[in-house]
């Protein structure tokens, strides 16, 4: 990058910095703020009947500007409304004013910048799940944008071709932000995947999983104490809605974007493969005929819908009903295909140390802890040398009143070593972030701690859990 490139980004980063000065301290987010739109009034809005509602694909973000190789990219957040349910209309929170966000599409070994415009009447900020970033760019959750204010991401996109997520975090605050819709696909596409030849372009789709309550009244109902019950499930931001296919292969990209809720998938009339994880391409495809997915976590499927009649029909569902329908339309050319190894895992490096991470609720309180201490964001739980690689024992002792956790680390992707002593499914064997950690189970995973110094967190991915304390930081040094 020339000198005149140099002047020009650092004015950029500049920028952020200088509009970033009205920010008031970080403490700022425990302050009260005034209630979000639409607290939820009235008996639940009647969801539309199933497969009425085409699904939406996020549209693409373009940079607004390219500067020596570095595209950089303009995220506004604000309150707008949004039509979930077909004809009322829902007010939510979005980034550019869409309540699932725009898909950003980087590429391995191009750096991006990404400016979030704070539009809201109370703080917020951006973290770049599963990605390796320095702490400044993480947005950890008690460095937030106050209202009105600008702040510069940097994210070099360093790491293999994956399928990543970005979302609020501020601290307190999180659960019910990203349940208001500030939530987007960041997909890293890799040159190193074409030799594959997996579908791409308008076949390959990134589709995010959630759910939702809405109030008679249209609005989002978000009750912090009673978070379990949401009678809609979203696929991309709208009611069990159809999408309509060619008779071809198809790559899905699937993420929970739950604040809460975990998701047993099974398709009906076609075989779902599993060729990546949170952190990318698996060592070789694997036939599934069920999907688990905690929140935070991502898996990619390939679907062959050339076995599917023209006029038929396929259903994505869970185990609380039908999630999304695929209807098969027509024919179309395919030069793709399913090779029969993708990308091999690394070698482990051997363990310096092994730590021991325990999540809980604490009896009788709405409180949860990690090794039995709610977040403190002036205490370091961990320090860890830069290069070194560790073993972490994550247990959930919630077994007397059963309650799903699940762990994710910022920074660094791991690797599952084993669920109570037994080696992890094929499916889970690839690189991760984030990890279902069931009632009574122990799951070893192991990680390298590599690229940045700085502090970072780690927490329970259920955002109502992280929210209420179970979240912990480890410093790499």
């Amino acid at each position: 990058m020339d000198r005149r490139h140099l002047i020009r980004l650092a004015g950029l980063a500049a920028g952020g910095t200088l509009l970033s000065a009205c920010n008031e301290s970080s403490a700022a987010i425990h302050a009260g703020h005034g209630p979000h739109p639409g607290g939820g009034t009235g008996d639940p809005s009647t969801p539309p009947v199933p497969f009425t509602v085409p699904l939406p694909v996020p549209p693409v973000l373009r940079p607004s500007a390219v500067v020596g190789g570095t595209d950089v990219y303009d995220l506004s957040v604000r309150s707008t409304t949004t039509e979930i349910l077909p004809g009322v209309r829902t007010p939510v929170l979005g980034y550019n004013g869409r309540f699932v966000g725009p898909t950003i599409r980087a590429r391995r070994g191009r750096p991006a910048i990404v400016r979030l415009n704070n539009g809201l009447h109370h703080p917020t900020n951006v973290h770049l799940h599963g990605a390796s970033v320095a702490a400044a760019s993480d947005g950890h959750p008690m460095d937030v944008v106050e209202p009105g204010c600008l702040r510069t991401y940097h994210y070099p996109n360093r790491q293999q071709g994956a399928t990543l997520w970005y979302h609020d975090h501020s601290h307190h605050m999180e659960a019910e932000h990203v349940y208001r819709g500030l939530h987007g696909f960041y997909l890293i596409d890799d040159d190193a995947e074409r030799r594959f030849g997996l579908p791409t372009g308008r076949y390959d789709i990134p589709i995010m999983l959630r759910d939702a309550r809405i109030a008679a009244d249209g609005t989002l109902a978000f009750d912090p104490a009673d978070p379990f019950v949401q009678q809609i499930t979203l696929a991309n931001g709208k009611p069990q809605p159809v999408l309509r296919v060619a008779a071809r292969r198809y790559r899905l990209r699937l993420l929970n974007g739950a604040i809460q809720r975990n998701f047993q998938l099974s398709l009906t009339g076609a075989d779902m493969i599993q060729v990546a994880t949170d952190g990318g391409l698996l060592p070789a495809p694997v036939p599934r005929t069920e999907l688990a997915l905690s929140p935070g976590e991502r898996a990619e499927i390939v679907v062959d819908f050339r076995r599917s009649p023209i006029g038929s029909r396929l259903v994505l569902a869970d185990t609380t009903g039908p999630v999304l329908a695929f209807d098969v339309v027509g024919a179309a050319a395919d030069n793709s295909r399913l090779p029969a190894k993708l990308r091999p895992l690394p070698p482990l490096p051997r363990a310096t140390a092994v730590r021991d991470v325990t999540l809980s609720r604490r009896p009788g309180q709405a409180t949860f802890t990690i090794n039995g201490e709610v977040f403190d964001a002036a205490r370091v739980d961990a320090r860890i040398p830069i290069g070194t690689t560790e073993i972490w024992r994550v247990t959930n002792v919630d077994v007397d009143f059963p309650i799903d956790h699940s762990l994710h680390l910022h920074l660094v992707q791991f690797r599952v070593l084993d669920r109570d002593g037994v080696p992890p499914a094929p499916g889970e064997a690839g690189l991760k972030d984030t990890v279902a950690v069931p009632p009574g189970s122990t799951v070893r995973i192991q990680a390298t701690f590599t690229g940045f110094k700085g502090r970072y967190v780690y927490h329970c991915h259920y955002l109502r859990h992280s929210q209420l304390g179970q979240m912990a930081q480890f410093e790499v040094v």
